[in-house]
């Protein structure tokens, strides 16, 4: 089973290469492993973000910020996965680079529609929890079929997005996905976005499904760093997309 998260879905091959004799032993991966790491992630990011929103002006250097770190984490996040890294250093700068990402953003849609901020957080943990209990008491399965429909819809999306992104930057049109924090959204926008938290919800039973296969494989501890970073860019991919959604919904 392929996880829909290209940082997890590293993990098929590496546990391959890099069984240890017995799984589940004092050095193998472990749940806890990647739960502890995973909310020091969200922590740190979360911090970073709080830092950004009162330090960095809004006026001056909210543009640059945002394009800066926006492509510094997509970087990372390349890198990251492509390589299969399991070091702290890179992972520990995606959070710090999305947090700033994050912070600056969110208080530009906080100025403009406040309360909103809280609203995708909520959500977005929401979504998060929601799938969690829903794989534990295995009423929805992590199936073939199921991978192969939210890994084609993301790559859908994707393509989508940075075409959309081509048309703004040469035409100055807004496409699908709506950049400017105000002005009128067509349906298509909100469908667009609907699609992108469902196909993103979906992802996290792919994402665990990966995570509990890779501690049964026996990987070393080092790998929980990797499964706390895919889970770390699958919520950073929603919280981004239930906030567009809140936006288009206040105008």
């Amino acid at each position: 089973m392929r996880s829909a998260n290209p940082v997890l879905d590293r993990l098929e091959d590496t546990s391959r290469g890099h069984r240890l004799p017995g799984a589940g032993g004092a050095e193998a991966v472990t749940v806890d492993d990647v739960v502890t790491r995973t909310v020091g992630l969200l922590l740190l990011t979360g911090v970073t973000a709080a830092v950004a929103w009162v330090v960095v002006p809004q006026a001056v250097w909210v543009p640059a910020a945002l394009a800066g770190t926006a492509l510094a984490g997509i970087a990372l996040v390349l890198v990251v996965s492509l390589r299969g890294i399991t070091h702290p250093a890179p992972i520990v700068g995606y959070a710090l680079v999305q947090g700033l990402l994050l912070g600056v953003a969110s208080r530009a849609f906080e100025l403009v529609y406040p309360g909103i901020v809280a609203q995708a957080v909520v959500g977005t943990f929401g979504v998060f929890l929601g799938m969690a209990l829903l794989y534990r008491a295995r009423l929805v399965r992590a199936t073939p079929r199921l991978a192969r429909l939210v890994v084609g819809t993301l790559l859908g999306l994707l393509a989508v997005t940075v075409v959309n992104l081509v048309v703004r930057l040469v035409s100055g049109r807004q496409g699908l996905e709506i950049y400017s924090l105000t002005g009128e959204v067509g349906w298509l926008s909100y469908a667009f976005s609907v699609v992108a938290i469902i196909a993103g919800a979906l992802s996290f039973i792919l994402d665990f499904d990966q995570v509990e296969r890779s501690v049964r494989a026996g990987l070393p501890r080092r790998y929980a760093w990797l499964c706390a970073f895919g889970l770390l860019v699958g919520l950073v991919f929603l919280y981004w997309q239930i906030l567009r959604l809140l936006s288009y919904l206040r105008r």
